[in-house]
């Protein structure tokens, strides 16, 4: 399971602010080269002939305000905004007297280069690197067609800049799509698994069944001349077993027929033994509190017989919610609660444990196994035992949602972490 931990303070700072710091880093530094220093003779870089003047200083007071634009606009129109800083970065040098567009004055534009190429398609980061550097051979062009000087290699020094700046951003998009890819992959593969083994499960239930309903059958045809009201009997339990197994099957197959899934073909020899239902929590519950995690179950409503696949789904639920708390809690205890109530069945595993990161299918904690006890279930189940699935909230989750049902994993406001299901029961069901 996985709790939304806080993100660092540098990556809660929007996008747009990041040019407007580069801007007024640049402008300062400037301004500093321009000044006689301590432990300097002089300047170490000649100030423009109206650098401080007024008109000076309405120029770069315009440069700021097209900067802050540009800034605002960055996440909704990047290439708008990179326009906006890149006659920012033209206008804030004409007061510098050189010969080309310093650093200082580009450094912002290499900060939206950096964050286009990161955020945005491949095709916009390019255009936007196209951009900047049609900007500065530009001004170059400009300058010559004037027969004013020109520091070509300084600006392609600035130039380099925009490349690397692309580069690095670029980089960046690259990881995140492989990331989100590789997430996915992982998170479908979690999702095939588990329904594989629902569908095995769903064998065993099938399996269990028709052994009823052959012994029962078998003992109808037995009795039916000497003591018909036992055989009516029979023949009743072979018609409730058929019937719930059926219900069961149409709502589990139903769903993964819709989506299109090959799980149904799940392997596994049938079983004579009722698979794993909520009978087995107290076992559960026993088996991890003796490997040193204890368990309180608490019960609310009447305890009736459920559908096999609710009874089933419903134990696992509980038995992957607990393993995790073992295995990635650090709590000392937890508690499950399951409310049975006429038209829904509702779980809820609290710990008090720390809330960061729980996979649910990581790496085996260090120091706490559950010991293999065997529970009652026939399908190969072992109360308190990792889960061979594994997956956590994907595969809690999965099941949830092919019982048509509700669920939550989160942590608590309070510590520790909460995941909540509710399955409704169908109607008839007593």
């Amino acid at each position: 399971m996985h709790a939304a931990a806080s993100l660092p303070w540098l990556k809660r700072v929007p996008f747009g602010v990041w040019p407007v710091v580069a801007w007024c880093a640049g402008t300062a530094f400037t301004f500093l080269t321009r000044m006689e220093l301590p432990g300097q003779d002089g300047p170490a870089v000649r100030a423009g002939v109206f650098l401080l003047r007024w008109d000076g200083l309405v120029l770069l007071a315009l440069a700021t305000a097209l900067v802050v634009g540009g800034s605002l606009r960055l996440r909704e129109r990047p290439l708008a905004a990179l326009g906006l800083l890149l006659s920012a970065a033209a206008l804030g040098t004409l007061p510098l007297g050189v010969g080309e567009i310093p650093l200082p004055q580009f450094l912002m534009v290499d900060v939206a280069l950096y964050v286009i190429a990161a955020t945005r398609p491949r095709r916009t980061g390019v255009i936007a690197l196209v951009l900047a550097l049609a900007v500065l051979a530009g001004y170059l062009t400009t300058r010559l067609a004037f027969g004013w000087s020109v520091g070509t290699s300084e600006e392609l020094a600035v130039a380099l800049t925009a490349v690397i700046a692309w580069l690095i951003g670029n980089s960046a998009h690259q990881a995140r799509v492989y990331a989100e890819r590789t997430h996915a992959e992982a998170a479908a593969r979690a999702v095939s698994d588990e329904r594989l083994r629902i569908a095995r499960e769903t064998h065993d239930m099938v399996a269990h069944t028709i052994g009823v309903v052959a012994l029962q059958a078998g003992a109808a045809v037995r009795v039916i001349d000497t003591r018909p009201d036992a055989a009516r009997e029979a023949m009743a339990a072979v018609e409730t077993a058929a019937r719930e197994t059926l219900s069961g099957l149409r709502r589990m197959l139903g769903a993964l027929r819709r989506d299109g899934d090959g799980a149904g073909q799940g392997g596994g020899g049938g079983s004579l033994h009722p698979a794993a239902g909520l009978a087995d929590v107290e076992a559960l519950a026993a088996a991890t509190t003796a490997a040193g995690v204890r368990v309180d179950v608490e019960w609310h409503g009447e305890r009736r017989p459920l559908p096999p696949d609710i009874d089933l789904s419903a134990f696992r639920i509980i038995q992957e919610s607990v393993t995790n708390v073992v295995r990635h809690s650090g709590a000392g205890s937890c508690r499950v609660t399951v409310d049975q109530r006429q038209d829904e069945l509702t779980i809820e595993v609290v710990d008090d444990g720390r809330s960061g990161t729980r996979t649910g299918s990581g790496a085996p904690a260090p120091s706490t196994t559950l010991p293999a006890t065997a529970s009652a279930a026939g399908g190969g189940a072992r109360a308190g035992a990792r889960t061979d699935g594994g997956h956590g909230i994907v595969g809690m989750r999965e099941r949830v949602t092919l019982l048509r049902g509700e669920f939550s994993a989160a942590p608590r406001a309070e510590g520790g972490f909460r995941v909540t299901a509710r399955l409704p029961l169908p109607t008839g069901v007593r």
